[in-house]
């Protein structure tokens, strides 16, 4: 296109020149002049004409191809961002989802935690009496002790009645030399709240303090006067505490306490050491029933080996008696064969050819 502008304006440069040089040798007259202007006219027309479509169709095949270059361009940015917005649509979805999930499991905690307030307050209702305390110690007493030992009372047995006439909440009948261990539940709850309490003032504390350690003696002696009998239980005793708080108090800062508790040969457990003594013990009872069992099954093997013996004994005489009995049967069927051969010997005689021998 460029090359074709450069001619024409070529042509008509030489056109010009050759108008000038005759009109300055005087070779051509008006006339002439206008001929030769009217050809250079078409000329040119004709040229520009040529140039004009060359022109638009070489502009409406460069437009055509941009346009279809930048349509497919357009496309292609297009599916770019519809697959961009999808993943991030995709991503924002799950992160939505997730974000309502855990806002469910937050509405249902919240839920739980104001149930689990209302049964705390239920529950301190419940235990600001001193019977109704004792009965949630020995619920959560016998629990355990289902928990560990099973429903069967076959092990331990609930408000068992003593020698002595009184009754203990639980007894485990554990083997010797451990014998009967008593478990009581106490709960001295009272003054180790107002111990703990931080909004009361400081002598009401120290005072709730020594009310404590004093119910805690009293609890320590009452269980070894009652549940500790000479040839009818153990040497010890088990004092449990329902409430894990009081036991690790008396555990972390009382342990004068534990000492009199040791001497007076009473353990203090809580509900985890307490489950955890009773696992130890039914483990026992388990290995000695095991190695019971196991004496059992030893004596019968040594029972079943003497049998064993008698029996090896009566198949060896068995043994040479069949053996006797079969060689006999052989020398029998030897003696048979025998036998059978000379009546086969006899009847093989032709008794026509022995008359004419006689003859």
């Amino acid at each position: 296109m460029d090359i074709n502008v450069v001619i024409i304006f070529l042509l008509i440069g030489i056109l010009i020149i050759q108008l000038v040089s005759m009109l300055k040798k005087n070779k051509i007259d008006n006339t002439e002049l206008i001929k030769e202007l009217g050809e250079f006219k078409n000329n040119i027309t004709e040229s520009l004409g040529a140039f004009k479509y060359d022109l638009s169709k070489e502009m409406l095949h460069d437009f055509t191809s941009l346009n279809e270059r930048i349509e497919n361009r357009l496309n292609q940015i297009n599916d770019k961002v519809n697959e961009r917005l999808e993943q991030n649509f995709e991503k924002t979805n799950k992160t939505f989802t997730s974000v309502l999930e855990r806002l469910t499991k937050i509405d249902e905690a919240q839920k739980n935690i104001d149930l689990l307030s209302k049964d705390i307050i239920n529950l301190q209702s419940v235990l600001t009496d001193k019977k109704t305390r004792g009965t949630f110690g020995e619920v959560n007493l016998n629990y355990i002790l289902t928990s560990i030992f099973g429903e069967k009372k076959v092990v331990y047995d609930i408000q068992h009645k003593l020698s002595n006439d009184t009754i203990v909440d639980a007894c485990i009948f554990a083997p010797s030399p451990l014998g009967t261990i008593c478990i009581d539940s106490k709960f001295p709850l009272e003054n180790y709240e107002r111990m703990t309490d931080k909004n009361l003032d400081k002598l009401t504390r120290e005072q709730a303090l020594k009310l404590f350690k004093s119910d805690v003696k009293k609890h320590i002696d009452a269980i070894a006067d009652k549940y500790i009998i000479p040839g009818a239980t153990a040497n010890e005793a088990i004092m449990f505490l329902p409430a894990e708080a009081v036991f690790a108090e008396l555990n972390a800062y009382h342990p004068e306490l534990l000492k009199y508790a040791y001497e007076k040969k009473v353990w203090i457990c809580g509900p985890t050491t307490l489950m955890s003594t009773l696992s130890t013990i039914s483990m026992i009872l388990k290995n000695i029933e095991r190695d019971k069992y196991t004496k059992v099954i030893h004596e019968e093997l040594n029972k079943l080996g003497i049998e064993f013996k008698r029996y090896k004994d009566r198949w060896d005489k068995l043994s040479k008696s069949i053996d006797s009995v079969s060689t006999e049967v052989r020398d029998i069927h030897t003696t048979t064969d025998k036998i059978s051969k000379k009546f086969e010997s006899i009847n093989s005689v032709n008794i026509d050819v022995l008359t004419t021998k006689d003859e």
